[in-house]
């Protein structure tokens, strides 16, 4: 039987689904390319679902008929952690909270999300987009055309560093 697949905009009562997906996602695919020292810091730090990027409009879903929710992302024009200055006419759409379930990887998800997430954003005026990607995302990015602008350590909090990857690509939609 085929399993049929919805992607919709994220609501706030996701909330709890996604965490669940966070949870579930990064620290088995992130198990190959980070130490288990920097995963059991930062993982519970990084999983959880951020309640103002929800409620944004611009974080979607990938849902199977069940409900189940399996992929999820969005973007915003701010920097995670910053608010978007009045001054800050860059426009260029930060990638947020993308992950896919580690039991339906390489199925296309994520590239759904990706590809709706980034048609919205240039319908916004994006002029580019940019994301801090973990190092096993880096090659789902680069082949929807990102590039590696450097390496980045993230301060999730005092004494916990994750090292992360900068990323960024034009506003062609693929």
């Amino acid at each position: 039987m085929t399993q049929t697949l919805s992607l919709r905009t994220a609501r706030p009562d996701d909330l709890s689904a996604v965490d669940l997906l966070l949870s579930r996602s990064y620290p088995r695919l992130m198990a190959k390319d980070y130490p288990p020292s920097v995963l059991v810091t930062a993982v519970p730090l990084i999983t959880r679902a951020k309640p103002d990027l929800l409620a944004s409009g611009r974080y979607y879903v990938v849902e199977d008929t069940g409900g189940r929710i399996l992929g999820a992302g969005g973007w915003s024009l701010a920097l995670p952690g910053r608010r978007l200055g009045k001054d800050d006419l860059r426009r260029v759409a930060h990638i947020r909270h993308v992950a896919t379930d580690p039991d339906v990887t390489r199925r296309g998800i994520g590239s759904a999300i990706m590809r709706w997430a980034m048609a919205a954003a240039v319908a916004e005026g994006v002029a580019g987009f940019e994301c801090l990607s973990t190092r096993t995302a880096v090659p789902f990015y680069a082949a929807l055309g990102f590039m590696t602008s450097g390496k980045v350590d993230l301060t999730l909090a005092p004494g916990i560093v994750f090292p992360a990857v900068l990323m960024q690509r034009p506003p062609v939609v693929p």
